[in-house]
């Protein structure tokens, strides 16, 4: 399947889901129906990554739950990695928008609503084009898409991180996605900002220093 294809797929099944779910869950139900349009969206994106030539799992070796290596070839192949910490900023930062956008929806709306748009983006990241775009400008030169058990990784860190900034007051839930941020920028030399500029507007000097330079 075509990354065009899957993209338009992944769009028609989030909106489909949301609009199901908004339609026929009333608010107090509980968080069944809720887990289960998660799981649902979760389980649509993960298909349409296999039907675009993503590999399940890491190719060359043995799966494991986390490796901490970001330039070695199971970085984006295992279940999580160093990456994982980006998703949970990506929760936080959707439980913000959502917050701002529709913020008198139901709770599990918005949830099953951060599932279907990070699910998007797990599809939309590992087509070809973005695929090529990420070696050509970040430091992810020897990258060749995710895994769909990293993707599925990266997706249930969104919700841990859409869950968190439910739970905490905003002012801790920032301080959380700074300390995030700041602590992959010390570790990896990279993080979900870094990611967003390199990845729209590259800056070679960055790279350079990103690379160790």
């Amino acid at each position: 399947m075509s990354g065009g294809v899957a993209v338009a797929t992944m769009i028609v099944a989030s909106v489909a889901t949301v609009g199901w779910y908004r339609r026929h869950d009333p608010p107090g139900r509980g968080a069944l129906a809720t887990a289960g349009a998660a799981a649902l969206l979760i389980a649509a994106a993960a298909a349409l990554l296999l039907a675009m030539g993503r590999v399940p799992t890491y190719r060359h070796g043995p799966f494991r739950l986390y490796t901490s290596d970001v330039h070695g070839d199971e970085n984006s192949q295992q279940l999580t990695d160093p990456y994982t910490f980006t998703h949970v900023t990506h929760g936080i930062l959707l439980y913000a928008a959502l917050h701002v956008v529709g913020g008198r929806a139901p709770i599990g709306l918005r949830v099953v609503t951060a599932v279907a748009l990070e699910g998007l983006w797990e599809v939309v990241e590992n087509t070809d084009a973005v695929i090529a775009r990420y070696r050509a400008e970040t430091i992810a030169q020897g990258y060749y898409g995710d895994s769909v058990v990293n993707s599925i990784g990266d997706m249930a860190a969104t919700i841990v991180g859409f869950a968190i900034a439910a739970s905490l007051p905003a002012r801790a839930t920032a301080a959380l996605a700074v300390v995030l941020e700041s602590v992959l920028l010390l570790w990896i030399r990279d993080n979900l900002a870094l990611n967003v500029v390199m990845l729209l507007w590259p800056i070679d000097a960055l790279r350079v220093w990103q690379q160790g330079g």
